[in-house]
């Protein structure tokens, strides 16, 4: 199955008087590249959030925001979540104890860290379970997405290979006898300009020039290549990097062929099958 790299998603999900809201937008990269936008309230959970997206992803720039907004005014009088604040002040102890000189946590260095004041009887494990929650169906859009892109891509790329396939079985047929009218041409205009040379060496050097010429090796090595190309896509692995490869391998046989050319349709055929290559590679920039 192929996945572009380009999507996006946008979820919001509703929970006590407030409403979750996550948006992911994804654009090609070589790598997995990670941005986040968090809210102060969920901004602890950034490692949570990130572990789940790498599951996921394999490439591409991720950009992720998360807020978390109120919906309303609280009846409720806020509260404090004494274990983490518990948590705090045994890390501050042992900090001290090592740096003895730093500065201890002021009340509101600790009524601002994220998740010590939960608002209308929100806790920090119940809103983890609710970002979570909502990172992965953000997710499966996002993978929707992209699967739907990806399918663009494989088709506009099968549509190249099939011109490729084309090309090669119109030259390939036509390759012994231009080949034969070539050496025909080249043994006249030595026989013109050099009557006074042994013909059997005449006749060595065009075999051995012949065998230079010949191309139906490259056209093998382009039909091999472009068998590949369709077995990867028909896959479930992830595909961007050996795609890339493949039209590296495509434009050599491709560039070969045309030095080779001794006639104006190979040569044609050549230019055509670079056009095709090209077309097909920038949208493999986009698969992941």
């Amino acid at each position: 199955m192929i996945f572009s790299m380009t999507g996006f998603a946008a979820l919001e999900q509703p929970i006590e008087n407030a409403t979750l809201l996550l948006e992911l937008r994804a654009v090609n990269s070589r790598y997995l590249d990670l941005h986040f936008k968090l809210d102060e309230s969920v901004r602890s959970l950034e490692p949570t959030i990130r572990e789940l997206i790498a599951a996921r992803l394999s490439r591409g720039k991720v950009e992720c925001k998360v807020n978390l907004i109120q919906r309303s005014q609280s009846k409720q009088t806020p509260e404090l979540d004494e274990q983490l604040m518990q948590q705090l002040a045994t890390l501050q102890a042992k900090t001290l104890t090592l740096f003895p000189e730093s500065r201890q946590l002021s009340v509101a260095d600790i009524l601002r860290w994220p998740g010590v004041v939960m608002q209308d009887g929100l806790s920090q494990e119940s809103l983890i379970e609710d970002v979570k929650q909502l990172v992965e169906r953000g997710l499966q859009d996002l993978n929707a997405s992209r699967q739907r892109e990806g399918e663009k891509l494989k088709a506009i790329i099968l549509d190249r290979v099939q011109q490729i396939e084309a090309l090669v079985a119109k030259v390939k047929p036509l390759l012994p006898a231009l080949n034969k009218e070539y050496q025909l041409k080249l043994e006249h205009k030595l026989h013109e300009t050099l009557k006074t040379i042994d013909q059997d060496r005449i006749a060595q050097e065009l075999v051995l020039f012949a065998q230079r010429i010949d191309v139906d090796e490259e056209l093998g090595r382009l039909t091999a290549h472009v068998s590949e190309v369709k077995r990867i896509l028909s896959s479930d692995v992830p595909a961007g990097k050996r795609l890339d490869f493949l039209m590296q391998e495509l434009n050599r046989e491709a560039n070969t062929l045309g030095s080779k050319s001794v006639s104006v349709q190979t040569t044609q055929v050549s230019m055509e099958l670079k056009v095709l290559i090209e077309q097909m590679r920038e949208q493999i920039q986009n698969i992941e």
